[in-house]
Formats: C-alpha cells, structure tokens, sequence
C-alpha cells in the first residue's frame, strides 16, 4: 500500500509520462490487460486514458485493472489514470519508505 508522500511522489513524475494506454469502447479486454502488465513490468508507473467512445469512467477502468493486475491507483483525473506496480526483481523507481 502507497503512503500518501509516495503517491505525491509517484504523481508528481507521472506529469512527464506518455499516455500509453487507452481504453475505447470495448472497455478492459484481455489484451489491454496484458499491454497494461507489460508496461508495468517495464516501467512500474504507467499513465492510461478512457476514450469517449467507453462506457468506462476513468476511475472505473483504473479499478479493474488495479484489481486484476495488483496495481495501485496513483492518481485518476477526467479522462485520465496514473498506475504503479513495483517489479520486485528489476525495481525501475526507488520510492522513499
């Protein structure tokens, strides 16, 4: 579970990320899944987007993923969603206890 320094932390460098993910309206598939586990596993904090055409909120997709994946949310605004995963084995962010 994220502190609330680490999530500050952790939104604060998500502003310089792409938006790698985006969620149309077939909603979480199987395969936005695995492009999500593997950008995770890449680089532990990913930044995703609902498309207008979902039936999805932001905050919903962000919660079906952080639930399927083991994901924290970081941050969910409008359209928009920050996810953190830590990689055990190849930690890519060194977050502060």
């Amino acid at each position: 579970m994220l502190t609330s320094k680490q999530r500050a932390f952790l939104r604060s460098i998500s502003n310089n990320l792409d938006t790698i993910l985006q969620i149309g309206k077939d909603g979480v598939t199987g395969a936005v899944e695995q492009s999500a586990r593997d950008a995770l596993r890449a680089r532990e904090l990913i930044k995703g987007r609902v498309l207008e055409s979902s039936m999805l909120t932001a905050r919903e997709a962000c919660d079906m993923l952080c639930a399927r994946l083991d994901a924290e949310p970081v941050q969910c605004i409008g359209s928009r969603f920050v996810l953190y995963k830590r990689n055990e084995q190849n930690p890519v962010i060194e977050l502060s206890k």
